[in-house]
């Protein structure tokens, strides 16, 4: 065995002793190769279970935190997705694989257009990545059967919420600090949303406007 396929079995064995048991999610984590959304000096790193620093002062998330996120956001491939909060791209990524189509939001175009150039490189064709004020969704392509935030924001934003088609899912990091925040799960139903707090993370706020780069 190859030190890089040991490297692959190693961190597959870390995302399944973390909780994420889902085949589907499993398999996709296989297939997309997080090194290759991971630039510079971290690059080396991308296969360990943390968070790494990206351009424009964002993160790419740990993999079992992408892990839990899209399991507990139970993507079928009939599933129109919306993502706020693209970075690397490498969550749009899997995501891409799960199901119909993608659509993915950041204020930072600098990271969009990075994104786009590796989605074009791992032929996914069914992602949409657009420069956009990720707090305000995306209204023209609603309604979503499921959302995605990959920022904190105090409470669930209203115009995600009202983006979310009943019975579709949300799952997102809340919190006031970056001390402290909740990931939760949000189910809209006829009656309104049902919430689920998930476990404790650490994310970057949620910011409105666009960057300037």
């Amino acid at each position: 065995m190859t030190d890089e396929a040991e490297r692959k079995m190693q961190f597959l064995f870390a995302l399944r002793s973390r909780g994420v048991t889902d085949k589907r999610v499993l398999e996709a984590m296989e297939r997309i190769d997080r090194r290759r959304f991971v630039t510079g000096l971290f690059s080396d790193r991308a296969y360990e279970d943390m968070p790494l620093p990206i351009s424009c002062g964002q993160t790419i998330s740990q993999p079992s935190v992408v892990g839990l996120m899209t399991q507990a956001l139970e993507v079928d491939a009939r599933h129109k997705v919306l993502e706020v909060g693209t970075g690397s791209g490498y969550q749009a990524a899997i995501l891409s694989l799960l199901a119909r189509r993608v659509y993915t939001v950041d204020r930072h175009k600098r990271l969009v257009r990075a994104a786009e150039a590796l989605f074009r490189e791992h032929d996914l064709v069914n992602i949409t990545a657009l420069v956009a004020d990720g707090s305000f969704g995306l209204p023209e392509q609603a309604p979503f059967d499921r959302i995605l935030v990959t920022a904190a924001a105090e409470d669930p934003p209203g115009p995600l919420l009202a983006q979310l088609r009943e019975g579709g899912i949300m799952v997102l990091p809340v919190g006031q600090s970056d001390a402290v925040q909740a990931l939760i799960r949000v189910v809209r139903t006829r009656e309104g949303f049902d919430y689920e707090e998930l476990r404790a993370v650490r994310f970057v706020p949620l910011v409105g406007g666009l960057g300037e780069d």
